[in-house]
This record gives structure tokens, C-alpha cells and sequence, in this order.
């Protein structure tokens, strides 16, 4: 319908615009003449940016000064339970349009007018031009994060100084703005500011006399805190946690002699986001807070206190999950018959009381931090969870002329128009708390296994259907990724008992597969397939499953190139308003495909490492695909998951994979010095294979790789973070070649060259194989390794020591083991031992002295 408005939209632009500025008109007029150039912008923006890309500014305009028409309320900022906000005022109207436009428009069209008008605004002697200034700052940001982020600096540089602003309402709009900020920017915008937002939030949290602008100073340090740094964050430790001491109990006293409870519940939710952040960190903090928010568990329960109530509950368990079970677990059990004291004999909480979705997931964090010692709460959990979780959403059919008026009555209802006169409608109060227990449900199945065996066909019975349960996609991700967690709860039933279970599994998931139509949940569904497959083993699918299996990613892996070609053809000319905003929707779409590609290759990499050669003969028909993601023209993305599907053919079919050769080899060579590094990393481990896995066959093939992996290794920038990755699986793919496969390689020239690139520092899947060569090398005194007269054993030991202080190695690694015996073997030589340590750093002496007194 946009498209059909084309000639005339610039006319319908401007009597929108007429409207909207004209302050003598209804607002419900000028609110549905906004709502026309908001939605158009937001359907077919690329037309908006050139038909009436001239309009956008004014449009803008228009915006901030509805913005300004705020009532003065006198006691608004000492109001302890303040009503929501008007959702049909001009201010809210306006600041929603404002969000919309940024996000429909982007960031090119919409920042520069928001640079231009706002700094005037901030400049008013008028404080609602400030506080609309500062507040359509907050909500332009995720739209125009692209084009705000190089002008963060300029843009802060105006909003901090308004956290001392005379007006608390314009001080409750730059908290606002920083914790908007603090989420659209983060962590850069942690890294660049905190010296500035941690103080000024402090101070902020002393305004006793504004409760409305205290609390929303806790809010925003909850933004600040959930994605800063921690090594940023732990030194304002200290002070943050003095302060929030000093609230918490100032507020504590206010809720006993006043009921005043406005800024306690802020101050819970502030403490949980930061011992979040703040792990173990907190520790020395936690008998501070811990009996206050006990008490408060156990005594606020009045109905005006359920959220109260139900925030703390929500702070204790993280808390819990942030110290960790050997601090938590003296409160643990007294915690637990706290919320469990809810679940009074016989009697339900309300269906609309909130205190029953945050006690759901704080069972699931103490479940985590128990562990199996979370078993016998179980029997007590379960039904509420359960319950939750089985919520079936209340649904309408209303023709035109009922739905009139229904919609403004009913804000929890979302309706949406089937043909001209009939509209679908479904409840939407209830359905996060159905996803939020059906998550939960996940972690009890993932943190419990066994412990949960008796409950697996209760909850395999509920999440299956809920594949299909399109009101909500969160509701369907927790479904698909249940259903491996559940299966291997169930192993301890017996094999009888676990096929009975995945029978009944399997053809829905497939189903579901074909049916979903939302990428990520798509994904989800994916992976969990391919998690099910390793879990059970060969022949898990059976040959009809197989079957209907390699039809979904034929139609999956079709629909890949087919929608890689529409968007090719919009770049070369198809859109007619191809522009940047359109090139950048394009490569989400392009970043979406990508995601559904990897599980793709997820599926593929289940079949060969449980089925072998055995999956040959269907991995055969999807072989055209396979093959045509590493054509030249493809992008990186393609070439690097084609790569990683021909590497899990190596590695799993060993020799067979010879028979394609012809296919893939060639490419595989060439792509060890492409320029993407994920590819180079993709084509690197995909060499080390051959290596190891490939056979005698392979070996001359293998030594050709060498020269190739040598070249990338010792590139001048081959250690730089974006090139640490591949380059170390360059170094891993050299050792296993030697290692497995070196028959046609020259170990004198190349053993001195691969002993000069260690240590490796980042890749744990690949060090181990590295450092047991190493050890490999050292325990045959081979001459190459240890030097003349031992030369090298310093070397060796400094090698091992980095290896060590960096845990690139896994604790319960055999090669970790044998570094171990290595480095006490030389100890038994005390001079020559001596001179090893000598040169080391601090953190290598320590990692030596761990592992010498490990033993």
C-alpha cells in the first residue's frame, strides 16, 4: 500500500505536517496524522528517505515540541506509587514517534536533526525543553546508533551536566538518557564514561527529597552495571556498595514507619544487577545485605507489597548465583522454605500477583548454584512451575463493529486484522511468564539430569506441542532447546524409555522445522536437532527421519541461495529507493541467513561425527549445495561454513573423503591465505585434518599445506587479536600434520621454524595438540627442541610456564600432565632449574609453583 501512495506522498506529508503543528486541532487528530508518516516511514522507508527525505526534519521538529507539552504536577516527584504514564499524551505520543522514525528512518536521516535541534533545547530557561531534549536523546539512540556512536563524547558532554539540573524531572530525564545510553552503547559507552556516570549516579542517589528521581538513578546504574567491563567496574565496588548500604536501610525505615516503598523496590533490583556484575567480587560484601532482604522476604506480605516482595526475591538469587554456592549455601535452605512459605496449604496466589514469576526463576538460579542439592525441592517447585508453563492464552474472533472500542479497554490484548472484517485477538498478559517457566524448565533438565528423570514425561509431554505455539517465539526456543536436556535425563530409564521418548519427539521437531516461520526461533530448532542426533548416537532418525531430515536442509539450504539472489538483485537495481538504509536492512537479512547456514553445518557436523561413512549417501544429495558455497563469487560467510562442512567430511570419513577431492581440495588449499580470517581459520583447521585424520593418501597433499600454513603463521600481523584465532589454528593444523601425518614433510627444516611460534595462548581446542607434540618432541630429545647441550630448556620451561598461567590448557588434560612431569624433571636439576626461572614473569613463577606443589 506505500508503494501504491508514491505519487502522492508528498502531499500527504504535508497535510500530515499541518496537522501535527497545528496545536488548535484535537490531539487525537494530530496523533493519527503522526501515526501516518510514522508507519509509512516504518514500511517503506528507502521511498520515505527519497520521495520526502526534505520533510524528516520538520518531522523531527514537530516531535520535540510535542515533547514539551507536559503537565506540571507539584507533587510528581515525591508520588510514591505514581500512575503510569498517559500512553495517549502528546510528550509519550511524540517520544514513541520519535523512536519509531529513528529506527524505521535510521540514523543517517534522523541523527543530523537531532544534533541540530537539541542543543537550543538544552539551553531553554524552560525545563520541559530540556526535558524533551534529554529525553528524545533516550530514545533515538538504538535507531541512530551508528551515526550517534562517533559523537558519543559531544553528545555526553551535554547530558551529564543536567544530572545537576535545578528541576527533578530534568534530572530524572538525564538518568534517563544515561542508562538508555548505558544499554545502546555498551560496553563503549562503560569504558569511555564511567569516570563520570558512576559519581554523578551516586549523587543522584542521595536526593532524599526527589524519591521518583533516586529510584530512577538506581535504574539507571542497573543499565550501567549490567554490561560494564568488570575489571571497570569492581574499583567503584566499594563505594557503589557503601552507598546502596546506606539507601537500603534509610529505605528499610521509611517502608516500616511510612509503607513507603517506591525507591526499596529500585534499590533490590540495584544490588541483584550489580553482585551480577560484580561476581565473587561481592562476597565480602553479602552479610551486609543479606539479612535485610531475608527480613524482607518474610514479612512483606500484604497484597502492596508483592512486588516488593517479589524484587527481592529476585536480588537474593542472583546475589546467590553472583557469590556462589559455597557462600549462598548457608542461606540457602532458609531462603528456599521463604519462598516456598508462599505456597500456603492449599491456597493459590493470584493469577495477576507478580511475585509468582520472579520466585519461578529464582528457583531455577538457586537450582543452578545447588546443583543435585536442589533434588529435593523439586516435588514443591514443580507444580507452580508446571502450572505456568501450561497457561493457554486466552483468544477472540471479533468482527469490525465489536472490535470498535474493545482496543482502547483492553491493553493487554493485541489484535490483528484477518481480511476486511473480521480480527483475531489474543490476551498477551501471562505469556512472558509462560516463556519465563518454560526457560526454567530448561535449566532444571540441564543443572539436574538424572534428578529430573521422573519428570521428563510430564514436561516432554508440554514443551513438544509448544514447538508449534506461534503466540509467543520465546515460548518455542525454550521448547526446542529442552528436548536434548530432557533426553538425557531420561538415559537413566533405559534405552526402551529413552527411544519411547524420542519417538514421540522426532516427528514433531521435523514438523516444526518445515513450519516455523521466524529465523532465530528456525535456528533454535536446528541446533537442537543436531544436539539430539549427538546425544543418541547412529541411527537415531531411522530411515524415514533420515529421509525427511535431508528434504528440510534441501528446502533450508534452497531458500539460502534463493534469498541470497533476491537481495543481489535489490543491490544491482531492483529496489528502486536502493539506498544505505536499504543496504543496511539487506545485511541483516544477509547476518540472519548466515546464523540458519551455521546450524545447517551444526546438523551436518551430528551426522558425521555419530554416523561416519555411514552418512554418505545422504550427505551425497545435498552435495550440489555444499559444493556451491565454495564457489569464487560467494561471500566469506558461505565460503567459511562450505569449509567447515568439508572439514567434519575429513575428519569423520578419514580416507574415504578422497572420492571428493576433486570438489573441495583445490578451494580448501587456496583458502588458507584468504583475506577474511574466519575463512583463513575455517581452511586452517580443515589442513590439520587432512593431517590427522586423512591417512596415508593424504600425506603428500598435507606437506604441500605446510609451506601455505607457514606463510600465514609468519605474516607480520599474524598475532593480532582478529588474526590470533586463525593463525593458532594454522600452527595446530603444521602440528598434526608432523605429528600424523608428516611422512612427506622435512622435519630438520621445519621443526626449528614450528618451535619458534610457541607458545600458543588463546585456542584451547587446539593447544592440546600442540603442547603434546611439544612433549611429544621433548621426552625423545629430539635435537631440534632441546639445543645444543639442552640450550633451549629455559626456553622450554618459560613455554610451558605461559602455557600454564594462561589455562589455555584444560586442568584435566593428559598434556597438561606430561608438561607437568617435563618441567619436574628438569627441577631435579637445581642450577639448571634455577636459570630456567630465572627470567620468568611473576604469573609464569606462579603457574610453575602451582603445578610443582599440584603433586
Amino acid at each position: 500500500m506505500p508503494k501504491f501512495l508514491r505519487p502522492q506522498l508528498a502531499e500527504i506529508f504535508q497535510l500530515c505536517l499541518k496537522m501535527v503543528v497545528n496545536e488548535e486541532m484535537g490531539e487525537s487528530w494530530r496523533h493519527l496524522a503522526l501515526e501516518i508518516i510514522v508507519t509509512t516511514a516504518e514500511t517503506a522507508p528507502a521511498m520515505v528517505r527519497k520521495v520526502v527525505g526534505s520533510f524528516i526534519g520538520d518531522v523531527v521538529k514537530a516531535c520535540l515540541q510535542m515533547m514539551t507539552d507536559i503537565d506540571e504536577e507539584e507533587d510528581w516527584s515525591v508520588n510514591d506509587e505514581p500512575e503510569e504514564e498517559d500512553s495517549d499524551s502528546n510528550a509519550v505520543v511524540a517520544e514513541s514517534a520519535l523512536d519509531r522514525l529513528a529506527c524505521g528512518l535510521g540514523g543517517k536521516t534522523v541523527f543530523p536533526h537531532i544534533m541540530q535541534l537539541t542543543p537550543t533545547m538544552l539551553q531553554s530557561e524552560d525545563w520541559k525543553h530540556r526535558h524533551a531534549a534529554l529525553m528524545a536523546i533516550s530514545a533515538s539512540g538504538e535507531g541512530c546508533h551508528k551515526q550517534m556512536e562517533p559523537f558519543l563524547q559531544q553528545v555526553m558532554d551535554g547530558v551529564i551536566n543536567y544530572i545537576k539540573d535545578p528541576h527533578p524531572r530534568v534530572r530524572y530525564a538525564c538518568c534517563n538518557a544515561i542508562g538508555q545510553m548505558s544499554t545502546d552503547f555498551a560496553p563503549v559507552f562503560e569504558k569511555k564514561f564511567h569516570a563520570h556516570v558512576v559519581p554523578g549516579l551516586l549523587l543522584l542517589l542521595d536526593d532524599t527529597a526527589n524519591p521518583r528521581v533516586q529510584a530512577h538513578a538506581g535504574a539507571a546504574l542497573v543499565n550501567f552495571s549490567e554490561d560494564c567491563p568488570k575489571n571497570i567496574f569492581v574499583p567503584y565496588l566499594p563505594e557503589i556498595m557503601g552507598k546502596l548500604e546506606s539507601v537500603l536501610k534509610t529505605k528499610f525505615n521509611e517502608l516500616v514507619e511510612k509503607r513507603n516503598k517506591l525507591v526499596l523496590e529500585q534499590i533490590v533490583t540495584t544490588i541483584a544487577s550489580v553482585a551480577d556484575t560484580a561476581e565473587d567480587n561481592f562476597i565480602e560484601h553479602y552479610d551486609k545485605f543479606m539479612p535485610c532482604l531475608k527480613y524482607i522476604i518474610a514479612n512483606a506480605n500484604t497484597a502492596d507489597m508483592r512486588l516488593l516482595r517479589g524484587k527481592t526475591i529476585e536480588c537474593v538469587s542472583l546475589i546467590g548465583l553472583a557469590v556462589g554456592a559455597e557462600k549462598f549455601s548457608a542461606d540457602a535452605s532458609e531462603v528456599m522454605q521463604l519462598l516456598l512459605s508462599s505456597q500456603v496449604k492449599g491456597e493459590e496466589m493470584p493469577e495477576d500477583d507478580p511475585q509468582m514469576s520472579y520466585m519461578i526463576s529464582a528457583w531455577a538460579r538457586i537450582c543452578k548454584i545447588l546443583g543435585s542439592g536442589f533434588a529435593p525441592y523439586l516435588p514443591l517447585v514443580m507444580d507452580p512451575v508446571m502450572k505456568t508453563a501450561s497457561m493457554k492464552p486466552e483468544v477472540a474472533l471479533l468482527d469490525n463493529e465489536e472490535l470498535t472500542g474493545v482496543e482502547e479497554e483492553t491493553d493487554d490484548w493485541q489484535f490483528v486484522q484477518l481480511g476486511e472484517q473480521q480480527n483475531f485477538g489474543i490476551k498477551t498478559a501471562g505469556l512472558e511468564d509462560k516463556a519465563t517457566a518454560c526457560q526454567m524448565l530448561v535449566c532444571y533438565a540441564r543443572e539436574l539430569k538424572e534428578h529430573f528423570a521422573e519428570y521428563t514425561e510430564q514436561v516432554v509431554k508440554l514443551m513438544v506441542p509448544m514447538l508449534k505455539f506461534y503466540f509467543h517465539d520465546g515460548v518455542r526456543t525454550a521448547a526446542a532447546e529442552s528436548l536434548p536436556f530432557l533426553l538425557e535425563c531420561a538415559k537413566i530409564k533405559g534405552p526402551a524409555y529413552l527411544q519411547e521418548m524420542w519417538a514421540f519427539i522426532l516427528p514433531e521437531l521435523l514438523k516444526a522445522i518445515d513450519a516455523e516461520p521466524e529465523n532465530d526461533v528456525l535456528a533454535e530448532l536446528l541446533a537442537s536437532l543436531a544436539r539430539c542426533i549427538e546425544l543418541l548416537g547412529k541411527d537415531c532418525l531411522g530411515v524415514s527421519g533420515l529421509e525427511e531430515m535431508v528434504g528440510l536442509l534441501d528446502k533450508t539450504l534452497a531458500e539460502h541461495f534463493k534469498r541470497q539472489e533476491e537481495r543481489a538483485s535489490k543491490r544491482a537495481g531492483g529496489e528502486e529507493d536502493y539506498d544505505e538504509g536499504v543496504e543496511e536492512q539487506l545485511e541483516d537479512e544477509d547476518d540472519e541467513d548466515v546464523y540458519i547456514l551455521s546450524k545447517v553445518g551444526d546438523v551436518i557436523h551430528a551426522m558425521f561425527s555419530t554416523h561416519r561413512e555411514g552418512f554418505l549417501p545422504a550427505f551425497e544429495k545435498l552435495l550440489p549445495y555444499f559444493t556451491r558455497l565454495l564457489e569464487q563469487n560467494r561471500p566469506w560467510s558461505d565460503l567459511q561454513w562450505g569449509l567447515c562442512i568439508f572439514d567434519d567430511l575429513i575428519e569423520y570419513t578419514g580416507g574415504t573423503s578422497q572420492k571428493y577431492q576433486e570438489v573441495f581440495l583445490a578451494r580448501l588449499m587456496g583458502c588458507v591465505s584468504n583475506a577474511q580470517p574466519e575463512v583463513r581459520q575455517a581452511a586452517a583447521y580443515g589442513c590439520g585434518v587432512l593431517g590427522q585424520c586423512g591417512g596415508p593418501g593424504y600425506a603428500q597433499i598435507a606437506s604441500q599445506a605446510v609451506p601455505l600454513l607457514v606463510e600465514v603463521i609468519q605474516q607480520q600481523d599474524s598475532r593480532q587479536p582478529e588474526n590470533i584465532n586463525p593463525t593458532e589454528n594454522a600452527i595446530s593444523a603444521v602440528t598434526k600434520i608432523l605429528k600424523f601425518n608428516g611422512s612427506a614433510c622435512n622435519l630438520d627444516q621445519i621443526l626449528p621454524v614450528w618451535f619458534s611460534w610457541l607458545p600458543v595462548t588463546e585456542d584451547v581446542d587446539e593447544a592440546p595438540y600442540v603442547y603434546g607434540f611439544l612433549a611429544d618432541l621433548v621426552e625423545s630429545n629430539n635435537p631440534h627442541i632441546l639445543g645444543d647441550n639442552n640450550a633451549n630448556l629455559p626456553r622450554i620451561v618459560a613455554i610451558i610456564a605461559e602455557a600454564i598461567a594462561v589455562e589455555v590448557i584444560p586442568k584435566d588434560a593428559p598434556e597438561r600432565q606430561r608438561l607437568c612431569r617435563i618441567v619436574k624433571e628438569i627441577q631435579g636439576n637445581g642450577p639448571v632449574f634455577e636459570a630456567c626461572v630465572h627470567n620468568l614473569s611473576e604469573p609464569q613463577k606462579k603457574a610453575l609453583q602451582e603445578i610443582l606443589s599440584a603433586s
